[in-house]
């Protein structure tokens, strides 16, 4: 048979003929699982994989030929994107904790336990669906008595063994500048993530508040795109290496990115099958009938308490630790400088030049001192520029010296040089077009 008459063959396919095509090595992972009743070593990285893409092109056929509005198929559909997320989950928890030897962060036991948990969790969720997903397929005739697939089909994918490490790290061009750069965006992620703020272990009542009210899909995953894309910026343009050798500094920095950016991931697929699937939304029966179904699979108490106290728990500690090592790699790579400059005519550091030169200070991110007759204050502080301005207006001195961080001593000399932003009555005025993100 030619290419041409295949092609047709295949288009003329009937819908029934397409579900148990793609139902096949779908329902066959999922025997699989059903057919032991221990789970040590049964859910492999190959395991979740093979999950992951079989529920996908399943749920998605089901989806092109309407089956969520279609009440004999909702059910088989719906369990379809549970096996999707969940994999997808357990996919990304089952990495980190193959690659924790390798991660330099701290609490690492109490990371491990606690991500024992959450896979176990997970794991159980998936056994749960098996048998229910076997008898759906059975029902709807998406089912031929095949058998499910050996253990040899999904074999761990990590081993004991190290290749021989024989490329050395190298620095890349204006890697300093790209350090800088990537330590920078992170401090700035990890204080937009501060409004999701984790104190205490949250009850029942506690997470059904946070969720999705204030934690949800559409804002962890928005984050988990900023901290990918801060990982992929890492690995392109500051280092290459792996985590055994090379600059230990940078590599424990990559490792809190990374392990914040897995926990986002697991984070942001729990959330989306808690909100699409699990909370009751459609005024239809067979909407409720089928979330009560998925329930009694997957406990949504369960689920919420894995995704915030230990997702929401763990991301929250380690963009806190991953500051201070973002901080140190600032001041190891940042070129320091002195600059002298006026005061700002007439009215001194009041309010809006102080809060201009703090702006500029805490956009790079470097430290920035102001020096006032040998005293020192933080420039990137507009209570101790104010605390300066004070000793300034009462010593009657007209000059000062900024050290620090020249990316911003550079700023602050254009500022100064158009009277820090504001007229001599006080006034603001336009700012030069290197100043406009000041505005």
């Amino acid at each position: 048979m030619d290419t041409i008459t295949e092609i047709n063959g295949a288009c003329e396919l009937s819908f029934e003929d397409r579900v148990k095509f793609y139902s096949r090595p779908y329902v066959r992972c999922l025997l699989y699982l059903s057919g032991t009743d221990s789970t040590t070593g049964l859910f492999t990285k190959s395991l979740y994989s093979r999950l992951i893409t079989s529920s996908h092109l399943l749920e998605d056929l089901l989806d092109f030929h309407g089956a969520k509005n279609n009440s004999n198929w909702y059910f088989y559909r719906e369990l379809a994107a549970a096996v999707r997320h969940l994999s997808l989950a357990g996919y990304s928890q089952k990495h980190i904790l193959n690659r924790l030897v390798f991660y330099d962060i701290d609490r690492k036991d109490d990371f491990r336990k606690y991500g024992g948990v959450v896979i176990d969790f997970i794991n159980s969720s998936l056994k749960n669906l098996a048998p229910v997903i076997k008898a759906e397929a059975l029902r709807l005739g998406a089912f031929d008595n095949y058998a499910a697939y050996p253990s040899s089909h999904f074999p761990e994918v990590v081993t004991g063994e190290m290749l021989e490490y024989d490329i050395d790290d190298e620095d890349k061009d204006q890697q300093q500048d790209n350090i800088v750069r990537v330590a920078n965006e992170f401090l700035s992620i990890a204080d937009d993530f501060d409004t999701f703020e984790f104190y205490e272990v949250y009850d029942l009542e506690g997470l059904k508040e946070l969720v999705p009210h204030k934690v949800n899909e559409v804002s962890i995953r928005r984050f988990e795109m900023l901290v990918h894309n801060l990982q992929s910026s890492f690995d392109t343009y500051v280092i290459h290496g792996g985590f055994r050798f090379g600059n230990r500094r940078l590599k424990q920095f990559r490792s809190y990115f990374s392990v914040i950016f897995h926990l986002l991931q697991i984070m942001g697929r729990l959330l989306h099958f808690y909100e699409r699937h699990l909370i009751e939304v459609g005024y239809k029966s067979i909407y409720k009938e089928v979330r009560e179904r998925l329930s009694a699979m997957v406990p949504p108490d369960l689920l919420l308490d894995c995704t915030i106290n230990y997702g929401l728990h763990f991301v929250n500690h380690y963009f806190a630790t991953g500051r201070k090592v973002a901080i140190d790699i600032l001041k190891e790579n940042v070129q320091k400088g002195m600059i002298r400059v006026p005061i700002p005519r007439d009215l001194g550091f009041h309010c809006r030049p102080s809060l201009l030169v703090a702006k500029v200070v805490q956009k790079y991110g470097g430290q920035v001192e102001m020096v006032v007759n040998g005293d020192r204050f933080d420039a990137g502080s507009v209570l101790d520029i104010q605390w300066a301005g004070g000793k300034i207006q009462k010593e009657k001195i007209e000059e000062v010296i900024f050290e620090g961080d020249v990316r911003a001593l550079r700023d602050i000399e254009i500022l100064a040089g158009v009277n820090y932003g504001e007229d001599r009555m006080g006034k603001g005025i336009s700012l030069p077009r290197d100043l406009q993100y000041l505005r």
